[in-house]
């Protein structure tokens, strides 16, 4: 139907699409758990390492940078994957540092054995309030207005949702 009418809906394509692309990372892996690294395949994973949820040595992250790049491939250890995050042991300058990443910290993702790559939008936290003042917004803009105006507002919750702030 019209793009009105998904909006109304309450229908977040955008959101769907980016929850869908992370079940591919997390599927591979939790190939990589359960089986190893099939052929040549070795990961790249970039993450905001200011993200909620992750546990990560600070002494890893270089000061003024918020993202890591982390390579699974020949060594990596206790790998595991859960519903919401994965966790990895790898080793930084010969000392095994363990990593907790929740899914919604990971911005990149690839595996250049293939020639395969995501990129994903950082999900944030979304303020509760400013998401219902946004749908009471969707909700009188549905209702006729009994003018005889058809014409709707349509209202962006992206406005809504924090954002980091930049420097």
């Amino acid at each position: 139907m019209s793009d009105h009418n998904d909006h109304v809906s309450g229908i977040n394509y955008e959101l769907l699409v980016d929850d869908s692309m992370r079940n591919v990372l997390r599927g591979a892996l939790s190939i990589a758990e359960h089986v190893g690294l099939p052929g040549d395949s070795h990961f790249f994973i970039t993450f905001r390492t200011d993200a909620k949820g992750v546990c990560i040595n600070q002494n890893l992250v270089k000061e003024d940078e918020n993202d890591l790049t982390i390579v699974i491939q020949h060594q990596y250890w206790d790998l595991k994957v859960e519903e919401d995050s994965f966790s990895v042991t790898l080793s930084f300058s010969g000392k095994p540092e363990t990593l907790v990443i929740p899914f919604t910290a990971v911005t990149q993702f690839s595996d250049p054995s293939v020639g395969f790559g995501l990129q994903f939008g950082i999900l944030e936290e979304i303020d509760e309030d400013a998401i219902q003042q946004a749908e009471t917004k969707l909700e009188a803009v549905s209702e006729p207005s009994g003018d005889g105006d058809d014409s709707a507002e349509i209202v962006s919750l992206d406005s809504f949702r924090n954002r980091p702030k930049s420097d």
